[in-house]
């Protein structure tokens, strides 16, 4: 889905819009050039079968004089300008060729001989004088349809005008695809511009029926002004030629066509706008719903995070208050020395979500120092990390927790040392201890594990596993790798 909070994904929105629109608003125009290709070969069809019956049709020569009201007749010089076609016999014998049509042609029902064909004039209507450019005078050769009752035959198609053969008058118009590539740029660049009008510099914040209604006014105003730019084709009698609307030498200049495209652009204009403004609308809530989450998540790490110090804190004073009653002054000031690093470092990487393992794996070793002070030859670390996971990455304050609870609640004495190990097994960290509780159990507030499975859960966004067993409690970390590998 494209992010419409940006001008490039509006531009190509607004331009595969407006291609879609360009094809609607073009769609007649396509399979009006479908249908002429059809018809261009069925006219060729009709025009050989229509050669083949007008060599069987009788013809007639004459001259033509036109009446003022446009249609006229031919006269025969002689008073007999029927003329037979090879063939043509005349006592209705009927060529081999003749069918059940030509046959009329000859003669009536009941009569052997033919009553129309020795004629001595033609009706010409006004089709056939236009279409061939008949002149008053003109000697023309021609065959002729049969007459319906009394009246007199009409003439069928000239064939010769004043001794020359004749054809109909080509009309000349533009090409179809000169004419239909014109149409689809004009209507796409019209399209792109009643989108951009209607979608240009919006705003979400903003989106009020008002702000639209105005949008909607702009948008009408540029069409009406394109309108007198629209290319059409401007037909005369003998030629036409693709021109604008603006240039058609007419007093109306309204073009119905070009009017139902317009309304097309415009209302599908309208609705982009209005969907382009609630799909903008709900993009935007939803980056502010992220944002809220993030901001979210980030306060209860915050929070989480600030349990850890506390808690920390409450156990190593339990351990401070040890050496003291036990009059161990220089292990309590070397304590106090590491407590204040462990703390510095806290501090300055407590906010951070997330941590390379070696940053952890230098920080579990200075913070087994406070241990060390107080167990002193009774507690061990077997630190074992692949180099090349180094750079992999793990919450926060991840070894912290796990190796406070290991020393708080398992017995540590010279006969039964501690033994932590901390190694990495393909691309989880494991973090194991051997099991063996205190009989009195330390003060605790109970929330070490269950701070850690959380931050887990929020920043990994999944938990570790815990492998317990009668002998040994181990935890299974999974390292994220890093972004930039």
């Amino acid at each position: 889905m494209l992010n419409l909070n940006t001008r490039r994904s509006t531009y190509i929105a607004n331009t595969l819009a407006a291609i879609v629109l360009t094809l609607i608003v073009n769609f007649s125009y396509l399979i009006s050039m479908i249908v002429d290709e059809r018809e261009r070969d069925r006219e060729t069809f009709r025009q050989e079968r229509q050669e083949e019956r007008e060599r069987h049709r009788p013809q007639f020569e004459g001259t033509l004089h036109l009446s003022p009201d446009g249609y006229g007749y031919l006269i025969a010089e002689n008073g007999d300008g029927f003329i037979m076609p090879p063939g043509w016999e005349e006592h209705g014998h009927d060529h081999e060729h003749n069918n059940d049509r030509d046959r009329d042609y000859n003669r009536d029902n009941d009569q052997q001989e033919p009553r129309w064909y020795r004629t001595d004039s033609v009706f010409v209507n006004q089709a056939a004088i236009f279409i061939y450019n008949l002149q008053d005078g003109d000697q023309i050769l021609g065959t002729l349809n049969r007459p319906r009752g009394e009246a007199n035959p009409s003439l069928d198609r000239p064939l010769r005008k004043n001794g020359e053969d004749i054809a109909p008058v080509v009309y000349d118009r533009p090409n179809r695809s000169e004419e239909f590539v014109i149409q689809l740029l004009f209507y796409f660049c019209l399209s792109l511009i009643a989108l951009t009008v209607m979608t240009f510099r919006f705003d979400a914040n903003n989106f009020t029926l008002r702000r639209y209604s105005l949008r909607c006014a702009i948008t009408l105003l540029v069409i009406a002004c394109c309108y007198m730019f629209t290319p059409v084709v401007d037909w005369s009698p003998r030629s036409s030629e693709i021109t604008m609307i603006l240039r058609l030498n007419r007093d109306n200049l309204l073009d119905w066509m070009a009017v139902s495209k317009y309304l097309i652009v415009l209302i599908v204009a309208f609705l982009y706008g209005r969907i382009y403004g609630m799909l903008l609308k709900q993009q935007q809530i939803q980056i502010e719903n992220e944002h809220l989450r993030t901001e979210n998540l980030q306060t209860r790490y915050n929070m989480l995070l600030g349990q850890i110090s506390p808690h920390f804190f409450f156990n190593s004073l339990n351990s401070l208050s040890m050496l003291v009653r036990e009059k161990s002054d220089e292990k309590a000031l070397a304590y106090i020395d590491q407590l204040s690093y462990t703390f510095r470092y806290i501090i300055q990487n407590g906010q951070n979500t997330l941590s390379t393992l070696e940053e952890e794996i230098e920080f579990a070793r200075a913070y087994g120092e406070l241990f060390k002070v107080r167990y002193a030859d009774k507690l061990f670390f077997d630190i074992d990390i692949n180099p090349e996971l180094n750079s992999w990455m793990l919450p926060a304050l991840s070894l912290q927790p796990l190796i406070g609870n290991a020393v708080k609640h398992n017995t540590i004495t010279r006969k039964m040392p501690l033994n932590v190990k901390i190694y990495t097994e393909g691309t989880t960290l494991i973090v194991s201890n051997r099991k063996a509780p205190k009989i009195e159990a330390e003060p605790s507030t109970g929330i070490g594990l269950e701070n850690l499975r959380n931050r887990w859960l929020l920043i990994a966004g999944r938990e570790f596993e815990i492998v317990e067993s009668d002998e040994f409690f181990t935890i299974h970390l999974p390292l994220q790798k890093p972004k930039n590998s």
